[in-house]
């Protein structure tokens, strides 16, 4: 044998072994109650480590699993940096002590931040492939992920898009035949067929299949997956069959739904029993010469164990750091210059913002359902873009909301500004574990390390006599959520110049715009220039006055305008407060107007309760109590689904009528 291969061969059994012994202490610490929660990937060590093996680092991504600690060894992360991640340590470069053990993330390597959502990292993986085809770069991406995790649908829709795009992207598939105690036979309906056989027809994809408890056959199936992935450009999609030897995880016992004689017989197939046997065998090492290794790395484990128990401990202030970018790029805030006399509408307002950024920045990628030429956009918002700047820039996706967000995941965690368009709010629910558990999470999740810049667009709104499933009001779901701006304009010039700050900041933003706006007069506004940008947290003062003050946004500006113009012909002075953003929320306003006013109400379409101006009323009473000559009130739409038939709708959602009462109410108070 050649003495390259016995090198490789040994220095794989090295890190395996590393892997197991280490799998063991963690147990042992967590008995100990010094660590409280682990992983084991204890028989899944053969095919991680064969495909580290070729991993490069400065060009190649991964996003490996949490059972991939074989994986993390055999490309560069040591057993130091992995206890101190186990133990929840300052120093530890995965989280800094804010995610669980096993959720690998690190910069230096290429190792993307990982989450516990179950699949989540396929359509990620995916997009970090789309960005290294899109740039012309050298790269591979390895995805892990266990066999339950392909009864998620986006494991389907992540490997859809990889074969639609042809992406460098190696989908390894480590079954053991187990999703916690359910058997792979039983979690799907397709009978006498394997994974693979799911996707025989996609010919753009390679589907190949190991023995993941023989090391020698997993290198010799990873060697073709990598070389095909990088020189190719196409995915590849691995199925290993491996063992699971240990419990689901330290929370789990498997005695319980597993026979004795089948946890008996996977002991068998240990891959480093079955690697050690043919080392000895072909006499590359003696077993004296195992009992060595074995105790070095013993050793060593022990050692890193003792460093990292007495590292220190992260500040417990450094928990709130991080949500967002703590040094955001400097924009240059100031009044517009207009381009003409004439006046545009919302919609093409948003429409030149997005031409004019793609214009300024290569970086920037626009895509969603419809968005290319001749359609443009079910509403015309991307009208023209695919045509002045090709289909590799301007693109339909499929209709499948979760892989429109998580691949602009993937493309922004490398450097690409992705600006998504959901169709209609009411169906960006599907994407919702995208957004609240991946999209929202990364920079805090990853200790400010792996950003992921996504802005998502979406109409929303009713009063065009849309139905339940085209006239939502979904803002309150997402000001929930820490992490993510959210943008509501009510007008052409701040549409314009809120999406142009959007495109330019380095965290996520949600862009809701009001259906009802695109076209309406009411909202159309000289257009500012291509610089003119609009901070976000600073609230519009539509209107001052001094008798009461009207917080509100979107569509219901225009009917509390309309509303107000009842009592300032009575010679009252009403001050309406446009918040422009939800998050952040410029309180800074409502406090100065309130404060002069001392009577306050809130108005927006969604329904009142837990509609977003609880939170502002929550607000104003903790803050602006001694300031109030009058309880605060609410306006809001009826608590039930938004109705087709015009006369039932126009029940439902805020009337005139509703406002003039409170506004009444208040003023005699």
């Amino acid at each position: 044998m050649e003495t390259e291969l016995k090198d490789i061969y040994l220095k794989a059994f090295r890190t395996m072994l590393t892997s197991r012994l280490f799998d063991k202490k963690a147990m042992k610490l967590i008995k100990q109650g010094k660590s409280f929660f682990f992983i084991s990937g204890a028989g899944h060590e053969a095919p991680q480590v064969a495909f580290g093996m070729f991993y490069n680092s400065k060009n190649d991504f991964a996003f490996p699993y949490y059972r991939d600690i074989a994986f993390n060894l055999s490309v560069g992360v040591t057993p130091y940096d992995l206890f101190l991640s186990l133990l929840g340590k300052k120093d530890d470069y995965f989280s800094g002590g804010r995610q669980l053990p096993t959720h690998y993330g690190a910069k230096h390597l290429n190792i993307v931040s990982q989450s516990s959502s179950t699949g989540m990292q396929y359509l990620q993986a995916v997009g970090v492939a789309h960005s290294i085809k899109f740039k012309g770069d050298k790269g591979v991406v390895y995805v892990s992920g266990g066999e339950g995790s392909t009864s998620e649908g986006e494991f389907f829709e992540a490997v859809n898009w990889a074969s639609r795009e042809k992406v460098p992207v190696v989908f390894v598939i480590e079954n053991n035949n187990y999703a916690i105690s359910v058997p792979f036979e039983k979690q799907g309906g397709a009978k006498n067929v394997g994974l693979l056989d799911h996707f025989a027809g996609y010919e753009n994809l390679l589907k190949l299949k190991c023995d993941g408890t023989d090391f020698i056959e997993s290198l010799q199936v990873m060697e073709v997956a990598y070389k095909h992935a990088l020189e190719v450009g196409e995915p590849v999609i691995v199925e290993a069959n491996v063992v699971r030897l240990e419990s689901h995880s330290s929370s789990d016992d498997q005695r319980k739904y597993r026979p004795i004689e089948e946890l008996y017989e996977q002991q068998e197939k240990d891959p480093i029993k079955i690697l050690q046997e043919y080392l000895e065998h072909c006499e590359i090492v003696t077993h004296e010469e195992i009992q060595k290794i074995y105790n070095q790395i013993e050793d060593e484990i022990d050692e890193a164990a003792e460093k990292a128990l007495i590292a220190l401990d992260p500040e417990p202030e450094s928990a709130i750091k991080y949500v967002f970018d703590e040094n955001p790029p400097k924009l240059n805030f100031r009044e517009p210059k207009y381009l003409s006399e004439n006046k545009i509408v919302m919609v093409d307002a948003i429409n030149h913002a997005l031409k004019e950024e793609l214009d300024k920045n290569s970086s920037v990628l626009v895509f969603g359902e419809d968005v290319e030429d001749d359609k443009g956009g079910v509403f015309t918002a991307t009208k023209g873009l695919s045509t002045k700047f090709g289909t590799n820039r301007v693109f339909n996706s499929p209709l499948a909301e979760a892989s429109i967000v998580g691949t602009a995941i993937g493309m922004a965690l490398n450097g690409l500004k992705p600006v998504v368009e959901i169709q209609f709010g009411d169906y960006i629910w599907t994407a919702y574990m995208q957004i609240r558990n991946e999209l929202s999470t990364f920079r805090y999740r990853s200790n400010n390390h792996w950003p992921s810049p996504v802005v998502i667009r979406t109409p929303v709104g009713g009063y065009i006599h849309g139905g339940l499933c085209h006239s939502q009001n979904i803002e309150a779901f997402f000001t929930h959520i820490p992490g993510i701006y959210i943008v509501y304009p009510s007008n052409a010039e701040d549409a314009k110049g809120l999406l142009k700050t959007a495109i330019r900041l380095n965290d996520p933003v949600l862009f809701l715009e009001h259906k009802g706006l695109y076209r309406n007069a009411l909202a159309s506004t000289l257009e500012p220039d291509d610089e003119y940008l609009i901070p976000f947290g600073k609230a519009k003062i539509v209107k001052e006055g001094s008798d009461l003050t009207i917080i509100t946004y979107g569509l219901m500006v225009y009917e509390v305008i309309k509303a107000a113009e009842k009592f300032i012909n009575q010679g009252f002075t009403i001050e309406i407060i446009d918040l422009r953003t939800l998050v952040p929320l410029d309180f800074d306003a409502i406090e100065k107007s309130i404060k002069k006013t001392n009577k306050v109400l809130i108005i927006h379409e969604d329904t009142l309760f837990s509609g977003f101006g609880g939170e502002i009323s929550a607000q104003i009473s903790e803050k602006l109590f001694e300031n109030l000559d009058a309880p605060v009130l609410r306006v809001g739409a009826k608590d039930t689904p938004i109705p087709y038939a015009p006369n039932l709708e126009n029940f439902i959602l805020p009337s005139r009528k509703d406002i003039e009462t409170k506004i009444e109410y208040l003023l005699k108070y």
